[in-house]
């Protein structure tokens, strides 16, 4: 039996994302999904692509800097790895523009819907945009000629740029070669034009198009010989030192204007550049020319995600739905305390509402008889009725406390000034513990019942954020069982108060117990296994990369447990090794909603114990956040868990892709006879479909 572990037996995480992005681009390829939500998927791949050069590549580049030559779990160093990223990055963002030219233009053009370019416009639309120019565009774009007084600008992290090479003199007698226009991010990038104008049902025109058309007026009285669009990626890992800091808030306030300025780690330029404007700004950014990105199109496809919510076309979207609420909580001023009371509740997010949850803080928030309310906020939105729910509790006089992870990635701000209105009208904000950002998603409230008090609490997979509710699957429960309760109130003690931490009931909870408990109960299927009594582990994550729980995996697997991964992301795992995880399969589903719910399934001798959880599995879950596992106990949502949540996915064979030993994935094809899509069948199970008008 293999017992020594090495680096040839774990997958890179860097080259997981990209091969995770590969799989979403492959939504955006199938002519058998709905033309505007193929652009969206298009979207998704560069916002992601975005966010990974923002923090991974930024990290490679940051270790590489400092001279790091420790090799990761899967024995490269950061170097060895920057170079694999950008030999597989470059390939990935080429057939994104590919598809974006030859493919989604001509198939949204035959719908209707055109991206009018610069070189085809007719004189009636080469004057709507010249009118549009001058109305809307010029009076807020600052050319900047670039000699000795005037440097080349801060280019802000991800924003919309043009190099322009010039010739002649200036009206001060200037003979500038070169200018960079910044387009303010206030503009919109793409600019829908009347249909009478278009002469098409949708037409749009790029903010980069009316620029470039005219941006000769920017520099009268000299020749424009070259404009060439830019975008610069920036690191935006926020640092803040937080055992010099005396506050947090306030720091981050300081912190949050330099990420738009970090180090540059990526340039995406028009695919015409020329080579000198290339040259000049790899030297003032600092950059390779491997971290050259040549696009054939808009540098920022991101921006198109706008362009969905513009075009009424049902048709060319998803088919709508109305998530619905369960038959004890339909009615109208249904009291959600006593429900609970009857027994636990089990909402399966996106198919199920989210409202209960809004409902229950509202309800808690007004009733005489609550005296406090808890909760932790991670990602909540800049429009929230939750907050807005509890800033009202805290108004009436209810004891209301609010742990705000301040450094939830890009929701800083958001977060920010959900803790400046909360403090405002005298609610507890606290920040959670140094050095752990605050993860488990936890809301308790406190009520006097009958002459004493009753601990009722919410416990979830996903955020408090109704809008991600209706795109992430995930699951919440409530409950006011005694103990399960008593757990929640001591994990808020730690978060707000010091001391020892306590031995819980039931929680599994970061960054105590949770990894313990997951390898002891791994290795408890083991010897199961061992025994000749059948084991099985199934388990649902967005990422799976912790080595030591990886091992335990295959030492499972080696003992005969069957193993079930459904891992969304990045798995650093490998499948299907011969003497190592030949018990072991990993899939992964890209679907209409992003699968984000962890379950974690234990058979253990019959008992089948099925947990809930706000983690995956990696390094910063199991050790460098607050995150809590909680059971689930009543025996008809233990079985819904595991049919809605596991069964169901493992049976997919329209939307599951399976990796191989390589790190590779392919997707099933469903025979046309029995076609078996989870999150179609979870929307006609859970869900009802939306009526439309005749």
């Amino acid at each position: 039996m293999n017992k020594i572990f090495t680096p040839q037996q774990f997958l890179n995480r860097e080259l997981g994302q990209l091969a995770f992005n590969r799989r979403v681009l492959a939504q955006a390829e199938n002519a058998a999904l709905p033309l505007l939500e193929r652009l969206k998927y298009l979207c998704i791949v560069s916002s992601n692509l975005d966010e990974f050069f923002e923090i991974r590549v930024a990290g490679l580049k940051e270790q590489i800097k400092l001279g790091v030559v420790a090799e990761g779990a899967d024995g490269m160093t950061a170097k060895q790895t920057l170079k694999l990223v950008r030999e597989q990055a470059h390939p990935l963002i080429e057939r994104q523009y590919q598809l974006f030219n030859n493919e989604l233009i001509p198939a949204l053009a035959q719908a209707g819907i055109k991206f009018l370019r610069r070189t085809h416009w007719n004189e009636t639309q080469q004057a709507w945009v010249r009118d549009f120019f001058f109305r809307e565009v010029m009076p807020v774009l600052t050319p900047i000629g670039l000699d000795p007084a005037h440097p080349f600008p801060r280019v802000l992290n991800k924003s919309l740029n043009f190099a322009v090479e010039l010739q002649g003199k200036d009206a001060f007698g200037r003979n500038s070669a070169r200018a960079i226009v910044q387009a303010p991010r206030i503009l919109p990038r793409t600019i829908p034009m009347p249909p009478e104008i278009s002469g098409c049902e949708h037409g749009f025109v790029f903010l980069s198009s009316v620029i470039h058309a005219h941006v000769n007026e920017l520099f009268i009285g000299m020749e424009v010989l070259g404009c060439f669009q830019f975008r610069v990626t920036r690191n935006s890992d926020l640092f803040v030192d937080e055992e010099e800091v005396k506050n947090l808030r306030l720091s981050l306030q300081g912190e949050l204007p330099q990420r738009h300025f970090g180090d540059a780690v990526r340039v995406e330029i028009a695919d015409n550049c020329s080579p000198q404007i290339e040259a000049m700004l790899l030297k003032e950014l600092g950059l390779a020319t491997e971290d050259v990105f040549r696009v054939h199109g808009p540098v920022n496809l991101v921006r198109l995600m706008e362009v969905p919510g513009m075009v009424a076309r049902a048709d060319l979207k998803f088919p709508a739905f109305v998530p619905s609420v369960q038959s004890t909580l339909q009615k109208k001023g249904s009291d959600m305390f006593k429900v609970i009371r009857k027994s636990d509740v089990l909402l399966h997010h996106p198919f199920q509402s989210f409202k209960p949850v809004i409902d229950f803080i509202q309800q808690a928030a007004s009733d005489p008889k609550v005296v406090s309310i808890k909760q932790t906020v991670y990602r909540t939105g800049v429009d929230s009725a939750l907050m807005e729910a509890l800033i009202g509790a805290a108004k009436r006089g209810k004891e209301v406390t609010v742990v705000v992870e301040l450094l939830a990635r890009f929701d800083e701000e958001a977060n920010i000034n959900w803790a400046g209105k909360l403090e405002e009208v005298g609610a507890h904000v606290v920040y959670g513990v140094v050095g752990h950002k605050t993860h488990a998603k936890m809301l308790m409230v406190v009520r006097r019942e009958e002459n004493k008090l009753r601990r009722y609490v919410h416990l979830g997979t996903g955020n408090y954020h109704p809008r991600t509710a209706l795109l992430y699957t995930d699951f919440g429960l409530f409950t006011c069982h005694d103990e399960i309760c008593a757990d929640v109130h001591e994990v808020f003690g730690e978060l707000t108060s010091l001391g020892k931490v306590r031995t819980l009931h039931h929680l599994w909870q970061s960054p105590f117990t949770l990894h313990d408990q997951v390898l002891r109960a791994i290795r408890q299927e083991t010897d199961l296994a061992r025994q000749g009594k059948r084991a099985h582990i199934m388990a649902k994550m967005n990422a799976l990369l912790e080595p030591e729980t990886i091992n335990a995996l295959y030492e499972a697997s080696q003992a005969g447990v069957k193993v079930d991964l459904l891992v969304r992301g990045v798995c650093a795992l490998r499948p299907g090794v011969p003497d190592l995880s030949e018990n072991i399969r990993v899939r992964s589903v890209i679907g209409r909603f992003l699968e984000h719910s962890r379950i974690y399934y234990f058979r253990n001798d019959l008992a089948h114990d099925v947990y809930l959880a706000s983690a995956d599995w990696m390094d910063r879950n199991f050790f460098r956040r607050i995150e809590v596992c909680f059971p689930v106990l009543d025996r008809k949502l233990k079985k819904r868990v595991l049919d809605e949540g596991l069964k169901i996915y493992l049976q997919d064979n329209c939307q599951a892709w399976d990796m191989d030993s390589e790190g590779g994935y392919k997707l099933k094809h469903a025979p046309r006879s029995a076609p078996k899509c989870a999150q179609n069948e979870l929307l006609k199970l859970l869900a009802t479909p939306e009526k439309t008008a005749d």
